[in-house]
């Protein structure tokens, strides 16, 4: 509750200050006197929501980003354990993997107009090539840093190909699965917001960039806060997806200078710890 408390007053310290110096219309270096207020963002955002257009915007947004997405883990997840695990796949596809990687997928844009006859599926490919190699890269080293012996073991038991994917590959590799799933819904967001500017019809970013070319400030601020609450929210939820799938790994709490976790049952009165003891744990994953 205090580090809920704690997140809580820091936004508020920001939000005040923000409509302090907005208000005040400071101008030392950074020119506040330019920014709307807190309150005109407030009155925008209620008007925004009273309308349909906003609604309209967000679901398109949202289709969007998450048939993007889903296309990018599932392709990104099979190209990364492929990559990972087979040496002609390596040579077929890493070099035209670290091309490509590289290039911003927002300089895609020219690319999806050219390819795709119409602009919603442009956008989904720019998104969907945004979280792919994130994906792809986090996957492949995650399949690469598993321990040998897990995967003899199944073989010395008599498991084959599949058994070894099921069983060893894919739950061993799912921590970084999932680190590389949540760095990508993030790189998502940024490119379908800039490809929905460029080249879309509805979208939040589509209308966050109109309200800029008619200079309506506060309804500019009103697609930068949608579009931070929608990126957290997604970006969350595929966290605890991840720690739902991996609940069987171990966790421990964070304290001031060690990772630590409760002490397990005692296995004998002369060894039993005291009430509310921790013990420290220096070989947790």
């Amino acid at each position: 509750m205090t580090r809920y408390l704690v997140r809580a007053a820091s936004l508020a310290a920001a939000l005040t200050a923000w409509q302090v110096l907005t208000s005040l219309n400071v101008d030392l270096w950074l020119r506040f006197s330019q920014f709307p207020t807190v309150a005109d963002v407030a009155r925008a955002f209620g008007d925004r929501l009273g309308g349909h257009d906003y609604w309209t915007d967000l679901t398109d947004s949202l289709t969007r980003i998450l048939t993007g997405f889903l296309l990018a883990a599932v392709l990104g997840v099979a190209t990364g354990v492929l990559v990972a695990r087979s040496r002609l796949a390596e040579d077929l596809l890493g070099p035209l993997v670290e091309v490509v990687r590289p290039i911003p997928a927002i300089a895609l844009v020219p690319v999806a107009i050219l390819l795709f006859p119409s602009n919603e599926q442009g956008i989904v490919f720019i998104t969907c090539a945004a979280a792919f190699f994130p994906v792809l890269v986090s996957t492949r080293h995650a399949v690469r840093a598993l321990a040998p012996v897990w995967e003899e073991a199944v073989r010395t038991m008599g498991g084959g190909r599949w058994r070894i994917l099921g069983s060893v590959v894919l739950p061993g590799a799912l921590p970084g699965i999932f680190g590389g799933l949540s760095v990508g819904i993030g790189v998502s967001w940024i490119c379908v917001i800039s490809a929905e500017m460029i080249s879309g019809q509805y979208g939040v970013g589509y209308r966050t960039w109109q309200d800029y070319t008619v200079v309506d400030y506060p309804g500019v601020f009103v697609g930068m806060v949608t579009i931070g609450v929608l990126g957290w929210v997604t970006s969350t939820a595929v966290e605890r997806v991840g720690r739902w799938l991996t609940r069987w790994l171990p966790r421990t709490e964070y304290v001031a200078g060690a990772r630590v976790r409760r002490a397990p049952a005692p296995v004998s009165p002369d060894q039993e710890p005291a009430r509310g003891e921790e013990v420290r744990d220096e070989h947790l994953v």
